[in-house]
């Protein structure tokens, strides 16, 4: 029996728009991958300012937004795979936001 190895090129990011309810990225490819914003917690938890404030990683194969201390790989949004991150950590996470920003609405 043969395996047929296939390899994939993995297009880059060209643009990111990021709302309350959706995450859409542009990729080099013509693609644009749209995903629930509810899958990457920390996004919805997230000011306007802070979701416009991202930057592209990894050779644009990622993004990173700073203020929320977020990644997403491209690779990640083709595969549909939401946050890896444990209930645990965001606790964590919401809980120190919430101490630095006691006035935001819930």
């Amino acid at each position: 029996m043969t395996t047929l190895a296939i390899e994939l090129e993995v297009p880059s990011v060209e643009n990111v728009i990021v709302t309350e309810d959706t995450l859409s990225v542009d990729l080099s490819d013509g693609r644009t991958i749209s995903v629930p914003t509810a899958w990457y917690p920390r996004l919805s938890y997230a000011e306007p300012g802070e979701r416009e404030n991202w930057r592209l990683i990894g050779g644009g194969h990622g993004i990173h937004w700073e203020d929320i201390d977020e990644d997403i790989s491209v690779e990640g949004l083709l595969a549909g795979k939401p946050s890896g991150e444990s209930q645990r950590s965001f606790k964590k996470w919401l809980e120190a936001r919430e101490l630095r920003m006691p006035n935001r609405p819930a």
